[in-house]
């Protein structure tokens, strides 16, 4: 795990837009900024935001997600058939404060007709010295949040059929980054880690969904976009409970499903959430098979309050109880801005923490 990807030390992906970005963002909504000014700004900022990872002592850097309004809103305005509709659940909070959300939809039938994230990676790559990391959004997530009502009228009746179709996509994008030099992608799936959940495994019972048919489906379809990827490209699965403005969408350990899809997903790592109890203890690690890698998600993205690093040095040592410590690594449970707002945390929370990730990783397995 020290030599190519996933690393000791990681992080999953999105990282806070500084202001100027921001604000390039309101303005080339507002037409007041020309494409090519908006994109020397966004140029910049991954620039600067590649050194920041790089200084920390990250061995993976990500652009930080800064040319995407949010973590799939790239996905859906380049893939044919896709569009924008209101979910049917909510983010909420440990206090209970509620907040809607948008999620993709399917408006015809799906194709890629441009590159995705190509453009993304290109840039990335010219201006990293470490290894550079391209996330994609899961196809489960361009399902689960409307549930029937994703299908526009004349679309798809047929689920498998659907994913068929989303899982070309993903395998020509794939493709087309391995070409430009790309070895390590990183898919973010909610659903499954969604449906760890007793009361969101209710709710879709209620609208009539299967759940144990849902999560074969949905590990078909994991398996079906990565198929065929050459041998060199390490594939990650970030399983995320929902990152948006430090409010989450569920809860629940991954016991309910870890048999399934630690054995038969095919990624190589999986990047799971364990920021707080909402996660579960780790014996859903016992079903990891040997040669796969976990990255646990112990350092909160959504909180300002830096983790202890002894408290986290045994957290690590728990769960090495299920699996061989050798497979694990450390990174923060979730990305710090799945949105362009970001989570309620500083530049300067989000530094330290990095860095405490680094510190961690070389303190308990010697280098990051």
């Amino acid at each position: 795990m020290t030599t190519r990807p996933p690393f000791r030390a990681e992080h999953i992906g999105s990282l806070l837009r500084p202001e100027k970005l921001k604000d390039a963002f309101k303005q080339h909504a507002a037409g007041k900024l020309g494409d090519e000014a908006f994109a020397a700004v966004q140029d910049q900022a991954i620039v600067d935001v590649v050194k920041l990872q790089e200084d920390v002592g990250l061995k993976v850097v990500t652009d930080g997600e800064f040319r995407r309004p949010s973590y799939w809103a790239h996905f859906v305005n380049k893939v044919e058939g896709l569009g924008v509709a209101p979910a049917l659940f909510k983010f909420h909070d440990q206090q209970g404060h509620e907040a809607e959300f948008t999620t993709p939809t399917v408006t015809g039938r799906v194709r890629r007709t441009v590159g995705i994230s190509t453009d993304e990676f290109d840039f990335l790559r010219r201006v990293a010295v470490a290894t550079p990391k391209i996330t994609m959004p899961s196809a489960p997530t361009m399902h689960f949040w409307r549930g029937a009502a994703t299908f526009a009228p004349g679309t798809y009746t047929d689920l498998r059929a659907f994913f068929a179709d989303l899982a070309r996509v993903y395998q020509e994008e794939i493709k087309a980054l391995h070409q430009l030099g790309c070895r390590y992608v990183q898919i973010d799936e909610v659903p499954l880690a969604a449906l760890c959940d007793p009361k969101v495994r209710a709710r879709v019972e209620a609208d009539g969904q299967r759940v144990d048919e849902l999560v074969s489906i949905y590990i078909d379809s994991l398996n079906w976009c990565i198929a065929g990827r050459p041998a060199d490209l390490r594939v990650g699965l970030h399983l995320c409970r929902g990152n948006f403005k430090g409010k989450h969408l569920s809860e629940g350990g991954y016991m309910s499903v870890a048999e399934r899809m630690f054995g038969e997903v095919g990624a190589d790592a999986f990047l799971l959430e364990y920021d707080t109890p909402r996660a579960g203890d780790f014996a859903p690690l016992r079903y990891v098979p040997m040669g796969k890698a976990v990255i646990l998600g112990l350092v909160s993205s959504k909180v300002p309050q830096l983790e202890d690093p002894d408290v986290l040095a045994r957290r690590i040592d728990e769960a090495g109880k299920f699996i061989d410590r050798d497979q694990l690594g450390i990174s923060p449970q979730c990305g710090f801005a799945s949105t362009v707002g970001g989570n309620p945390v500083t530049l300067q929370d989000e530094v330290a923490k990095l860095t405490l990730v680094v510190e961690t990783a070389r303190r308990v397995w010697g280098t990051a």
